[in-house]
């Protein structure tokens, strides 16, 4: 059993509850945070959960304030969670060196080079630590769980859904890293996390992945076409499409005319994904 979490603050929103909470993570050797979106259904029994993971430099924070999604999941009866994307003040020299690797930068792996390897663990942290606390903690239906998220966190809720079937039963992105190894920002932190040799790599790369582990559940992107970080060649959904096309894996990409990489875009088709994950957890 994981040690229950402390309550930060709670807010009422919707019918429902938006709290905040820390708790000693076992799985990263470190306190983390996570927000939860209780919604009113939950008052009269176990509900579906949906994962968030937010992007880089983000904290749980970020979703919960800035993304409008507690409206739909309470239109829907679906939790929402939300963690941290990084263990935080570790000692780790350089964790807040640079702003896309160490703190606010975990990229959902389990790190397996020093020093790193210590405490980001978030890869484990995110599909067993922390599903086993909020399954002890909170009336869910472990049978119905989904997961999505934000370019890093994106990377993170494709490669996590992709890998884990049995848990996940629906998933969605927004302007996710698509495609990691190809990338910088992906080179840069699994050299760092995983070590120089590129071999080990493709356990968290969804265009990879897709080949071995793709399903009969339909994935949904939404990708702006105005997103400095797509010209930058940083997030390649083109190569998941690709990828996902030879693999037989059902996929929706909307390329959404004029939008960025910020939470305005998220905002704006965060209805379409709440919707997404509603089909997949809620209907019997």
């Amino acid at each position: 059993m994981t040690s229950s979490p402390t309550l930060l603050q709670s807010h009422a929103c919707f019918g429902g509850t938006v709290a905040y909470y820390r708790h000693a993570s076992q799985t990263c050797r470190s306190e983390m945070g996570f927000a939860v979106f209780i919604p009113p259904q939950a008052a009269a029994g176990p509900v579906p959960v949906l994962y968030y993971l937010s992007g880089l430099t983000c904290t749980e924070d970020n979703f919960t304030v800035k993304a409008g999604a507690q409206r739909y999941a309470a239109e829907h009866g679906l939790m929402l969670v939300a963690p941290d994307t990084s263990p935080r003040k570790t000692g780790i020299p350089g964790e807040d060196d640079d702003w896309d690797l160490g703190s606010g930068a975990g990229f959902y792996v389990d790190a397996t080079a020093e020093p790193w390897s210590q405490h980001y663990q978030m890869y484990s942290y995110v599909v067993q630590e922390l599903p086993e606390l909020i399954a002890e903690q909170f009336s869910i239906r472990r049978d119905r769980q989904g997961i999505f998220g934000h370019s890093m966190g994106g990377h993170g809720a494709l490669v996590c859904g992709l890998r884990h079937p049995e848990r996940y039963r629906s998933i969605s992105a927004l302007a996710p890293i698509a495609a990691p190894m190809r990338c910088p920002w992906g080179q840069k932190v699994f050299s760092h996390y995983l070590g120089d040799d590129p071999s080990t790599w493709a356990a968290y790369d969804a265009s990879e992945l897709v080949a071995t582990m793709a399903s009969d559940r339909p994935i949904l992107i939404d990708q702006g076409t105005a997103d400095p970080f797509l010209e930058q060649q940083q997030l390649l959904p083109e190569v998941f499409e690709q990828a996902c096309r030879q693999a037989g894996q059902p996929l929706t990409l909307r390329m959404q005319e004029g939008y960025d990489h910020g939470y305005f875009f998220i905002a704006t088709f965060m209805d379409d994904h709440i919707r997404h994950h509603a089909v997949a957890l809620c209907i019997d």
